[in-house]
Formats: structure tokens, C-alpha cells, sequence
């Protein structure tokens, strides 16, 4: 499988409140909220780590599940969220560009 690298979508406002992500679109006033694992997912994607890194450095370390099925759960969940343009991917790393923030201040 080659490099797939992820980051937040852009024109979007996050918080994290009580361990989970709260995400509003600035285009069409969405709201998605994100469990613990999910904000672990949002808050390492900043176009430069590499997917399988992610799943390898977090979420097995942090969470109790093996390998394989912790990158199918992961790339099945950033495409649902690339779908509704919330994430991004691609095969070669992104430069940010200031997306909202793991902590989120401004929509762009």
C-alpha cells in the first residue's frame, strides 16, 4: 500500500469538549462529533504523517486493537469524513495552510 497522508478539510471550526471533537463546516453549518479515537485521528492529521504511521503511533498504542484491523477501521472512517469534506487525502504529503487548529480558533 503506498503513503496515504491525511489533513482537515478546510472552512471548518473544532473543539475538543470533554474528549471529544466538535466540528462545524463554516458552508453548510454541519456539525460532526468524533469519539476519542476519532479525535485522536483528527488531531495527528496534518498532511505531513503518513496514515499508517498515525494508526501505528496512536491508535494501537492508545487504544487496545491490533494493527489490521485498526487501519481498515481508520481509513474506512477518514473516508466517510473525506466524503463530507471534513478530512483530506492523498498520496503524497499536504503543506497546511492553516486549518483549524486541534484546539479550533478560525474558519478560513
Amino acid at each position: 500500500m503506498s503513503d496515504l497522508f491525511i489533513a482537515r478539510g478546510e472552512r471548518l471550526a473544532a473543539r475538543k469538549v470533554a474528549g471529544e471533537m466538535v466540528i462545524l463546516s463554516a458552508d453548510d453549518s454541519s456539525l460532526f462529533v468524533l469519539n476519542a479515537v476519532g479525535a485522536s485521528i483528527w488531531e495527528a492529521a496534518d498532511g505531513g504523517t503518513p496514515l499508517e504511521t498515525i494508526v501505528d503511533d496512536i491508535i494501537c498504542r492508545q487504544y487496545e486493537i491490533d494493527r489490521d484491523t485498526a487501519l481498515r477501521d481508520t481509513i474506512e472512517f477518514v473516508k466517510a469524513l473525506e466524503a463530507q469534506g471534513v478530512m483530506r487525502t492523498s498520496n503524497g504529503a499536504m503543506v497546511e495552510g492553516g486549518d483549524a487548529s486541534s484546539s479550533g480558533e478560525e474558519v478560513r
